[in-house]
Protein backbone atom coordinates (compact mmCIF):
# COMPACT_ATOMS: atom_id res chain seq x y z
CA UNK A 1 0.00 0.00 0.00
CA UNK A 2 1.23 3.28 -1.14
CA UNK A 3 -0.16 5.78 1.71
CA UNK A 4 -0.35 9.32 1.78
CA UNK A 5 -1.84 12.14 4.03
CA UNK A 6 -3.48 14.94 2.27
CA UNK A 7 -4.52 17.91 4.10
CA UNK A 8 -7.16 20.94 3.09
CA UNK A 9 -7.35 24.58 4.65
CA UNK A 10 -9.64 26.45 3.43
CA UNK A 11 -12.81 29.15 4.47
CA UNK A 12 -15.33 26.96 4.96
CA UNK A 13 -17.90 26.49 1.76
CA UNK A 14 -20.26 24.07 -0.18
CA UNK A 15 -18.35 21.69 -1.91
CA UNK A 16 -15.11 21.32 -0.88
CA UNK A 17 -15.35 17.09 0.38
CA UNK A 18 -17.15 16.79 -3.33
CA UNK A 19 -13.99 18.76 -4.64
CA UNK A 20 -11.09 16.91 -3.18
CA UNK A 21 -13.26 13.45 -3.30
CA UNK A 22 -14.29 13.89 -7.31
CA UNK A 23 -10.24 15.11 -8.12
CA UNK A 24 -9.54 11.86 -6.00
CA UNK A 25 -11.58 9.38 -7.71
CA UNK A 26 -10.97 11.01 -11.46
CA UNK A 27 -6.97 9.93 -10.10
CA UNK A 28 -7.89 6.80 -9.09
CA UNK A 29 -6.60 7.58 -5.56
CA UNK A 30 -8.72 5.59 -2.64
CA UNK A 31 -9.84 7.50 0.47
CA UNK A 32 -8.76 5.23 3.60
CA UNK A 33 -9.77 7.37 6.05
CA UNK A 34 -11.13 11.20 6.84
CA UNK A 35 -11.78 13.77 9.66
CA UNK A 36 -12.94 16.99 8.77
CA UNK A 37 -13.64 20.05 11.24
CA UNK A 38 -14.62 23.86 11.13
CA UNK A 39 -12.86 26.04 13.47
CA UNK A 40 -13.61 29.54 14.55
CA UNK A 41 -17.10 28.85 12.75
CA UNK A 42 -15.42 29.49 8.87
CA UNK A 43 -12.35 28.07 8.85
CA UNK A 44 -12.50 24.44 6.93
CA UNK A 45 -9.76 21.75 7.93
CA UNK A 46 -9.61 18.31 6.41
CA UNK A 47 -7.45 15.19 6.91
CA UNK A 48 -7.38 12.19 4.80
CA UNK A 49 -5.62 9.20 4.57
CA UNK A 50 -5.38 8.34 0.91
CA UNK A 51 -3.68 4.77 -0.76
CA UNK A 52 -2.42 6.09 -4.46
CA UNK A 53 -1.03 2.39 -5.27
CA UNK A 54 -3.75 2.09 -8.11
CA UNK A 55 -3.19 5.80 -9.47
CA UNK A 56 -1.56 5.54 -12.83
CA UNK A 57 -0.19 9.31 -12.32
CA UNK A 58 3.27 9.53 -10.62
CA UNK A 59 3.09 10.58 -6.83
CA UNK A 60 4.16 14.06 -7.89
CA UNK A 61 1.93 14.21 -11.10
CA UNK A 62 -0.90 13.48 -7.72
CA UNK A 63 0.82 15.94 -5.40
CA UNK A 64 0.65 18.41 -8.60
CA UNK A 65 -2.82 17.81 -9.72
CA UNK A 66 -4.33 18.01 -6.17
CA UNK A 67 -1.71 21.35 -5.58
CA UNK A 68 -3.21 23.25 -8.72
CA UNK A 69 -6.79 22.08 -8.01
CA UNK A 70 -6.37 24.27 -4.71
CA UNK A 71 -5.12 27.17 -6.17
CA UNK A 72 -7.89 27.53 -8.88
CA UNK A 73 -10.50 27.14 -6.06
CA UNK A 74 -9.19 29.37 -3.16
CA UNK A 75 -7.73 26.76 -0.88
CA UNK A 76 -4.30 24.97 0.56
CA UNK A 77 -4.04 21.35 -0.88
CA UNK A 78 -1.40 19.21 0.43
CA UNK A 79 -0.49 15.84 0.04
CA UNK A 80 2.59 14.25 1.68
CA UNK A 81 3.78 10.76 1.69
CA UNK A 82 2.55 9.05 5.21
CA UNK A 83 6.18 8.19 6.07
CA UNK A 84 7.37 11.50 6.00
CA UNK A 85 4.03 12.84 7.57
CA UNK A 86 5.11 10.17 10.46
CA UNK A 87 8.56 11.13 10.41
CA UNK A 88 7.55 14.94 10.94
CA UNK A 89 5.85 14.31 13.89
CA UNK A 90 7.50 11.93 16.18
CA UNK A 91 8.22 13.38 19.33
Amino acid sequence: MNKAVLTVLAKDRVGIIALVSTRLSQLDVNILDITQTVMDEDVFVMLMLVDINLSKASFHDVQENLRKLGEENGISIRLQREEIFDAMHKI
